[in-house]
């Protein structure tokens, strides 16, 4: 049975390495039913090494299977699969007990780079609550080994994203998804899904902080290719295009603060906006991220 298992193995690589995400799901399904006849989707203290670090693999490509297919269930059905096997893993690295056939199979984990998908997953879908919990539980597991969490490029990447994001540095998320610090082909996939996250965060704030921007500068600050998908952009948010420049909607009249005179107010003029009513985190970003867009004019 192990070498059915072993070439069932084979076969999931090559379909991945071809890109034939419908065979590899195939391949899976046959691969997990030979894994549950010799009860080994479950590990245990018992369970032989050989069939444990197999078993793993194979939950392995079925989770690298579901991010290809953009499957997110899918993939955190896989990611919590494994935390049977990853639990194991840590006991053994943390008791110092590995010896013989578990030290090579402590090597051969892909515990990081799966662990890492599932924070991309989180941040890409906004769970910041869980993407901390997760990560406060790393940050032990790596102290225990007198390492910084950090030390880990597949978790030091989607550590570094979410800190910008928090920072609303948002040139800086989008520099990194197209840089070479994407550890892998599978990380590069929540860059559409970050940057559209970041794109509509951004146009969020500018409704607030501006009543109008030039097309040409809104092409940069949102991170487009062009003019003409900064048009069709504004027209799925229902902006107004008019002379070259877009026309964020006006607030609902409201009333405003008269300096100098506490208590009093004064009607707002439509279309315009208090200073005050700029938030922090709204002026921020639109701060930095027409900075970066200045840097890109400077270039091209």
């Amino acid at each position: 049975m192990s070498s059915d298992l072993r070439s069932l193995i084979t076969e999931l690589h090559k379909s991945l390495d071809q890109r034939q995400l419908d065979n590899a799901v195939n391949v899976l399904s046959r691969a997990k039913r030979a894994l549950l006849h010799q009860n080994a989707l479950i590990p245990t203290a018992s369970t032989p090494p050989q069939l444990f670090a197999q078993a793993r693999e194979i939950l392995e490509l079925g989770a690298l299977t579901s991010i290809r297919q953009t499957d997110s269930a899918s993939f955190i059905r896989y990611y919590q699969q494994l935390q049977l096997f990853y639990d194991i893993e840590r006991h053994l690295e943390t008791t110092g007990s590995a010896s013989g056939p578990w030290v090579d199979l402590l090597k051969t984990s892909q515990r990081s780079k799966i662990t890492g998908l599932y924070l991309m997953l989180l941040l890409s879908s906004g769970d910041t609550s869980q993407f901390h919990t997760v990560l406060e539980g790393l940050v032990v597991e790596a102290s225990l080994r007198g390492h910084s969490v950090e030390d880990d490029p597949f978790i030091k990447y989607p550590v570094e994203l979410e800190r910008s994001l928090m920072e609303g540095s948002y040139d800086k998320v989008w520099r990194a998804t197209k840089s070479e610090r994407v550890p892998s082909e599978d990380f590069g996939l929540f860059s559409s899904i970050l940057v559209g996250t970041i794109r509509s965060e951004i146009a969020d704030c500018s409704e607030k902080a501006y009543p109008s921007l030039p097309i040409s500068n809104a092409k940069n600050l949102l991170f487009l290719d062009s003019e003409g998908a900064v048009i069709q952009f504004a027209q799925e948010r229902g902006w107004i295009l008019r002379d070259g420049r877009i026309y964020f909607p006006t607030q609902p009249e409201t009333v405003a603060p008269v300096p100098g005179a506490p208590g009093a107010v004064e009607p707002l003029v439509a279309g315009q906006r208090p200073e005050k009513e700029i938030t922090l985190s709204s002026a921020t970003i639109i701060e930095n991220t027409l900075g970066y867009a200045r840097e890109l004019e400077t270039i091209v």
